[in-house]
C-alpha cells in the first residue's frame, strides 16, 4: 500500500513538472505552476484517502465495493470542490480567477485517472482462484 501511495505522490509530481513548466513557459507565468501545484495538492488529499479505502475494500464483497466507488467519488468531489471554492473566494491570489478553476479542473481528472489506475492494479486476481482445482479427496 505503501508503495501506491507514493506511485500516486510522485506522479502528481512528475505531472505538475511535465505540464506546469511548458505552460509556465507558454505565457502562463508563475501563476500555472502555483495553480496546478495547488490544485495537485488539494486533489492528493482525498485519492490518498480514497486509495487506502479502496485498497481495504477490494478483498470484500461486492456490495462494500459499490459503497466504496460511490463514497470514494462523493468524498473526493465535495472535499475538491469546497477546498477551491474556498480558496477562489477568500484567499487573495486566487480570487476571481478562471486560470485557477481550469487548473483544478486538470489537476482532478488527472488525480482520479491515476487513482483508478493503482486501484485496478491492485485488484486481486480472480482467475488465480477459479483455475486452481479442488480436490474431491478428504
Amino acid at each position: 500500500m505503501i508503495r501506491r501511495m507514493l506511485v500516486l505522490f510522485g506522479g502528481c509530481a512528475a505531472f505538475w513538472l511535465l505540464v506546469g513548466l511548458p505552460a509556465r513557459h507558454l505565457g502562463g507565468g508563475d501563476a500555472a505552476l502555483v495553480f496546478l501545484g495547488t490544485a495537485l495538492l488539494l486533489c492528493l488529499v482525498p485519492a490518498l484517502a480514497t486509495l487506502v479505502w479502496g485498497e481495504r475494500t477490494l478483498r470484500q464483497s461486492a456490495d462494500k465495493q459499490l459503497v466504496m466507488v460511490l463514497g470514494g467519488t462523493g468524498i473526493r468531489m465535495v472535499l475538491v470542490l469546497l477546498g477551491g471554492w474556498t480558496l477562489y473566494q477568500y484567499v487573495p491570489y486566487y480570487q476571481q480567477q478562471p486560470r485557477f478553476l481550469i487548473w483544478l479542473t486538470v489537476g482532478y481528472l488527472f488525480t482520479l485517472g491515476l487513482d483508478m489506475v493503482l486501484l485496478l492494479a491492485s485488484r486481486p486476481d480472480r482467475q488465480a482462484e477459479k483455475i486452481q482445482p479442488r480436490s474431491t479427496i478428504q
